[in-house]
């Protein structure tokens, strides 16, 4: 064989960045072809992601020891078969703080092309976030971020997590202050009395209370005149002191030697104890009231002999 018939053999120099645009290339084509063999597995089966979505939060009970918080999550399944949820994982925090926390396992199955309200109960004990964060007060309202996360099994895709976030703000209640300023007497006999109770209401929370009814006993002298209605709502500015005027009905008979301090405007020591039913911009809530050993004056109406002074010192 003559010189001329042999190969030319040609030393060529692969470099390192040739070699990781052929594997890149190679490992972008096996991507897209699982890709596109995916779309088509799900175009032609039907199969599809779930979405969820907050769709409200609410406070179903707010008192001062616990805030009970349900969160509304609408799930919607495009599937042709039904899917489960394996674990719901949900954190409340504030200000980046940890308030609260919870797993819930196996939380049912969302049905075949259907749409669920699945609802997260939680829990916020008022003395654990106060115990861990001194500087939350009562009557305060503090921020809040709800992160959930949804894991569902779905065909084709497997498990896959689906993450919600909400924001808003809860109340951290605080009782308000009662005393009875006066009581002043319409009708005035030893059988039966009518008179008004002159309360004065201190709103410590941040929020305004609406007012509308109280469920309470009160003692004078240590003897129970039992309680009354309120004959309308009212408003109790928050951070603010109000006036209510309760009329009530009782015995001066059954009063004893008291009567008779009573009768000369002397201070006639009493306790009060019970709650209130109020509105406020999270919901109802049932807050109690108590006052011990407080002093009141009992003042007569004109008609009855009294000078009807409204302006009077307690």
């Amino acid at each position: 064989m003559a010189s001329s018939d042999k190969p030319e053999i040609v030393d060529r120099d692969v470099k390192e960045d040739d070699k990781d645009e052929e594997k890149g290339g190679f490992i972008d084509k096996v991507k897209d072809f699982i890709q596109d063999i995916g779309e088509k597995i799900e175009g032609a089966i039907g199969f599809g992601k779930p979405t969820a979505d907050v769709t409200e939060i609410h406070f179903p009970t707010i008192n001062l020891e616990k805030a009970e918080i349900v969160v509304d999550v609408l799930i919607k399944n495009p599937n042709p078969v039904p899917i489960p949820l394996i674990d719901i994982n949900y954190l409340i925090e504030s200000d980046g703080r940890k308030l609260i926390s919870g797993l819930i396992p196996d939380a049912g199955t969302i049905r075949a092309h259907g749409e669920e309200t699945v609802k997260i109960p939680i829990h916020l004990v008022y003395d654990d976030i106060k115990n861990t964060y001194d500087d939350i007060k009562p009557g305060s309202i503090i921020p809040y971020r709800i992160k959930v996360d949804f894991i569902v099994d779905v065909p084709i895709f497997g498990r896959l997590t689906l993450p919600l976030e909400k924001t808003g703000e809860i109340p951290v209640p605080y009782k308000p202050d009662i005393d009875i300023e006066k009581i002043k007497f319409e009708r005035f006999s030893f059988e039966e009395t009518v008179a008004v109770l002159h309360l004065k209401l201190e709103n410590k929370n941040d929020f305004d209370l609406g007012l509308n009814s109280l469920d309470y006993e009160v003692w004078l002298s240590n003897v129970s005149i039992g309680g009354a209605e309120l004959a309308e709502s009212t408003k109790l500015d928050k951070n603010g002191i109000n006036y209510v005027d309760i009329p009530i009905t009782f015995k001066p008979k059954d009063f004893g030697s008291a009567l008779w301090d009573m009768i000369r405007g002397k201070g006639t020591g009493y306790s009060m104890k019970g709650h209130i039913n109020v509105d406020t911009p999270f919901g109802a809530m049932k807050l109690p009231i108590s006052k011990e050993g407080g002093t009141t004056r009992l003042k007569k109406s004109k008609e009855d002999g009294g000078d009807d002074d409204d302006d009077d010192e307690e």
